[in-house]
């Protein structure tokens, strides 16, 4: 997703232009999806969330700053509604009237199909999901999302030392992690 692609259909989108809502819907859906998979603890539940962000982008597109790059403002609205998902359960009572705004636009493969192919390491994701969810935060966004340190920095608006640490201490966890399964049989073959 290159702000180039996506620039020329977000002020349409903020007049209200439904087409270019959609094509602002085609271009990050694949992006929202599968941040918010890997996010989310409760799967069942990523689609319900998905809705409620593009509900929020709906809401908050007229405060961009055409200057600053998209991902990284998209992730922050993404982890934003993240974290109001998982503090907030009765939001789910809200979706059904939410549901009626979002065109409905079906990605051409599921994100978490994706995963799945180009991980074929599904305890991979199990391990990760183990994490604490400022620390999991960090790992989707530097190795799912290719942020850098800086704009894991700005999206998650902490200072870029903590943005490292929270790095370095994930890592560790994971490595932790990754060996006793190892020493109870193993999940996985390591190439």
């Amino acid at each position: 997703m290159k702000d180039s692609d996506i620039h020329p259909w977000l002020i349409p989108a903020i007049q209200g232009e439904e087409e270019a809502f959609r094509e602002v819907y085609k271009l990050t859906v694949d992006h929202v999806y599968r941040t918010s998979y890997y996010l989310m603890k409760n799967k069942n539940e990523v689609g319900d969330l998905v809705s409620e962000v593009y509900v929020e982008l709906i809401r908050s597109l007229p405060g961009y700053d055409f200057n600053k790059p998209f991902r990284s403002w998209l992730n922050g609205l993404v982890i934003r509604q993240v974290k109001g998902w998982n503090r907030k359960l009765w939001r789910r009572l809200r979706l059904l009237g939410r549901n009626r705004l979002i065109p409905e636009v079906e990605p051409s493969k599921r994100p978490d199909e994706m995963a799945i192919e180009a991980e074929q390491k599904h305890d991979i994701l199990r391990l990760v999901n183990a994490l604490s969810a400022k620390l999991r935060e960090v790992i989707v966004l530097r190795y799912y999302q290719d942020c850098s340190f800086e704009e894991i920095s700005e999206t998650l608006q902490i200072p870029l030392g903590t943005a490292k640490s929270r790095h370095h201490e994930a890592l560790r966890k994971l490595r932790l992690a990754s060996e006793l399964v190892f020493e109870e049989g193993g999940l996985y073959d390591v190439d």
